[in-house]
């Protein structure tokens, strides 16, 4: 596997950008600077995220979830490669 990370991912199994190995491996989002946990999906080139909006959810039991754009910094949690 590369140590490049794609543009662009997401969480959701149903989404396009759904990758399960590189998400095993360990992703980490920085978005202005600040350490986010709760990324639900995230776009490097057009500098935004989505985040879920608290506990609530829509018909299909998917969290709701908010853009925001700023600056995304994306990285591998573990430093090597294993």
């Amino acid at each position: 596997m590369s140590d490049t990370l794609p543009d662009r991912l997401s969480i959701d199994p149903d989404s396009a950008f759904f990758n399960e190995k590189l998400l095993e491996r360990g992703i980490g989002i920085r978005f202005n600077g600040v350490e986010k946990n709760n990324v639900e999906e995230y776009c490097v080139s057009e500098g935004w995220v989505r985040v879920a909006a608290g506990k609530t959810t829509d018909r299909h039991g998917k969290p709701l979830t908010m853009k925001l754009k700023g600056k995304v910094e994306a990285y591998f949690r573990d430093d090597a490669a294993g």
